[in-house]
């Protein structure tokens, strides 16, 4: 039997750590890791990702959005990456942000979460802006297959505030926040210690103010982008997820990227050896 990618994701915590590599190809850093912005310097850029991260944490977040900026040849380059990656035994969580609904998003789901697919990684995230009700489809194939998914709930950039923390006005939510609706309905999906569906909740953000605690999030995973380059700090960890910190996928991109092709290895070294130490304290 395939065990859940929540099974999966609580055995890379207890034995790789909460660390997750961002690889982000922004063009600033695949100049100043010497690479061409092109399909070629994309495969080199994620292929050496990877290889850094193999044995020192358990956990790599591809963000499509630069892979897709060149058409085919990111697409090669990324499926080399994923591929690589998912040999390498690290958990692959494709940072795709797909959202429609009926037949459509079901082939986003089958783009990123069938075994054997080119793109195939162990979770994809997702936006439920027409309601979580329309991802019915991607939980049915990512539960068939041992998949997850993230979906967008409290987000760090200033924009999107407003909306989710809107007052749900009818239905079985009325009263909450649409981000603590969001996570309300993705529950309904999960099972303890640690379910398969997850949200997406920036590393700056307050839960109180998205009107989420986190007694909201006891056996929910949480993709926490934000560490490192957009100003949080491991040491504000459980400050912001409180006792659900330890359901958290701590991701990291540019304050490892930054170290260059050279210093990746280590950088991801100490940024995994300082967020063990706060999960210490």
């Amino acid at each position: 039997m395939t065990a859940s990618f929540g099974e999966r994701l609580s055995g890379v915590f207890a034995t790789a750590g909460h660390l997750c590599v961002g690889i982000d190809p922004h063009p600033y850093l695949l100049q100043r890791w010497g690479e061409p912005d092109g399909g070629k310097g994309l495969r080199e850029f994620g292929l050496r990702c990877v290889e850094a991260a193999h044995g020192q944490v358990g956990i790599v977040k591809p963000q499509v959005a630069f892979f897709e900026r060149h058409g085919s040849a990111g697409y090669q380059a990324l499926e080399s990456t994923l591929a690589a990656a998912r040999e390498a035994g690290l958990l692959v969580i494709a940072d795709a942000k797909r959202g429609d609904l009926g037949t459509s998003v079901e082939a986003y789901a089958q783009a990123w979460l069938t075994p054997g697919a080119p793109l195939e990684a162990d979770a994809m995230t997702v936006s439920a802006f027409q309601g979580v009700g329309s991802l019915s489809a991607p939980i049915l194939l990512a539960r068939e297959h041992g998949k997850g998914l993230f979906v967008l709930a409290a987000t760090s950039n200033p924009e999107s505030f407003a909306m989710q923390t809107a007052i749900v006005d009818s239905g079985q939510n009325s009263t909450r926040t649409v981000a603590a609706s969001i996570v309300a309905e993705v529950n309904m999906s999960n099972e303890a210690p640690l379910g398969s569906f997850g949200v997406v909740i920036g590393a700056t953000v307050t839960l109180a103010d998205f009107g989420l605690s986190d007694d909201d999030l006891v056996s929910t995973p949480i993709l926490a982008p934000g560490f490192g380059f957009q100003g949080a700090t491991f040491d504000s960890l459980r400050a912001t997820y409180g006792s659900a910190a330890k359901n958290t996928v701590v991701s990291s991109s540019r304050g490892i990227l930054e170290a260059g092709p050279d210093g990746i290895r280590g950088a991801i070294a100490v940024q995994a050896a300082e967020l063990t130490r706060a999960f210490a304290r």
